[in-house]
């Protein structure tokens, strides 16, 4: 054998090794086994900062320079049952389907159930999953489906609907008919400002919105519902917290102050922690509480990254109370991610009850 017949067979060995090697990686990463619980180093800085708030001076936004009685320790034992990732693979892989993107309908929700029986995840919590993959689609394809906005606007000319567009191009509802509207030329505002008041569009251009509106639970304008089932989810943990005498102060409290004494509100997490709260031995500054379930997913996570930096770098190290439990590999730095395993969910419970009659 030549040299340099040597010296390709021997670069091809090292790459089909490197492949081998990533080929092992994913399968340990995507187990079927839950990871190992991890737990955050106690000396770093986010668990210094938390801790140092109750002496820093000046004293963190919105936290009381002056508070009487002395904070407490409070610990708090928080049982955890996180979604490994093979099981949240496996569940993404039932509720998916292309073009799919409103409310479910009753025997597609049966036939996704059936389908999990084997599976240790529930049926809420495949279905926050489904929102979650298709946020992120709808998040990663945008710029695809903007730059077919002439041909989509073509299309709809020519007579077809919204929905069957949607579809055909696997995009939520209301972002193709978004891209339409791009198609016609029209700039980000006034796309905006129109869709704000149907009352004033051409009839079928409100009729084909209304439509998308109905069959988007991804990207739709009205998100009324949502909003208000997360503030009903703060209140369960206001509770929570109210029955175990600890301290806080509310996003509401933050936002008023901040707003007075700012102009606007820059950081305000659901809960600030007066005491100091010890949630599974971690000293938790804030919480904040996701009405949804915590995918290991890139768009979800770099977005609650970026909310959880700004809270680290004010008040130190805290935690994610996830409605809908989490998946195992899910890391955010500088928080703790929870589930609502030890919550009253009554509450929340009647407000869906309320919502669905």
């Amino acid at each position: 054998m030549g040299l340099t017949t040597l010296a390709v067979s021997l670069s091809e060995e090292k790459r089909a090794g490197r492949r081998r090697d990533r080929r092992r990686d994913r399968r340990r990463s995507e187990g079927g086994k839950a990871s190992k619980e991890k737990s955050p180093d106690l000396d770093s800085e986010s668990i210094m900062r938390a801790l140092g708030r109750f002496t820093a001076n000046p004293s963190p936004m919105g936290f009381p320079s002056d508070v009487d009685p002395p904070p407490r320790t409070i610990n708090v034992n928080w049982e955890l049952n996180a979604i490994s990732r093979d099981v949240q693979k496996k569940a993404g892989e039932i509720v998916m389907r292309r073009g799919e993107f409103g409310f479910l309908p009753q025997e597609r929700v049966d036939e996704i159930a059936s389908q999990l029986n084997d599976l240790p995840i529930s049926l809420e919590q495949t279905l926050s999953l489904r929102n979650a993959l298709n946020q992120e689609k709808s998040v990663y394809s945008h710029h695809k489906l903007m730059r077919r906005s002439n041909e989509l606007n073509r299309r709809y000319n020519s007579g077809e609907d919204v929905i069957s567009l949607s579809k055909r191009f696997d995009a939520p509802p209301v972002n193709t008919f978004r891209a339409i509207l791009t198609g016609r030329g029209w700039s980000k505002n006034r796309i905006k400002e129109f869709l704000k008041e149907p009352s004033k569009m051409k009839a079928r251009d409100r009729e084909q919105f209304e439509l998308a509106e109905s069959m988007d639970r991804v990207s739709s304008v009205n998100q009324d519902e949502t909003h208000k089932a997360s503030m009903v989810f703060e209140d369960v943990l206001y509770l929570f917290f109210d029955s175990i005498g600890v301290r806080y102060r509310t996003q509401e409290d933050l936002m008023a102050e901040q707003k007075k004494s700012e102009g606007r509100a820059i950081i305000t997490p659901d809960l600030l922690m007066i005491d100091d709260v010890r949630i599974n031995g971690v000293p938790c500054a804030w919480i904040d509480a996701k009405h949804f379930f915590g995918a290991d997913l890139k768009f979800p996570r770099k977005k609650t990254q970026k909310q959880v930096d700004r809270y680290v770098a004010e008040y130190g190290h805290g935690a994610i109370v996830y409605r809908h439990g989490f998946c195992d590999g899910l890391a955010i730095n500088g928080a703790e991610q929870l589930d609502a395993s030890p919550l009253d969910l009554t509450l929340l419970d009647k407000f869906h009850e309320e919502s669905k009659s």
